[in-house]
């Protein structure tokens, strides 16, 4: 997953950096790390578990505790 597609994501979804890291169970800074260009400083690429579950809400998923 790029950093452009997790910030489309988002995007799509209508999800904040924060509301995405609370549904990954992280903080904001990393969400915002995840959709930087991966030549950058601080760069970071997502976690497996964390692509497993953007991935599920692209297909649809969606857990009982998802942001109105």
């Amino acid at each position: 997953m790029t950093p452009q597609d997790i910030k489309r994501l988002r995007d799509d979804l209508g999800l904040s950096a924060a509301d995405l890291a609370t549904l990954l169970e992280t903080d904001e800074n990393t969400v915002r790390r995840m959709e930087m260009r991966r030549d950058t400083k601080n760069a970071r690429l997502p976690a497996r578990r964390m692509a497993r579950l953007m991935q599920a809400y692209r297909d649809g998923w969606r857990p009982h505790d998802w942001p109105e």
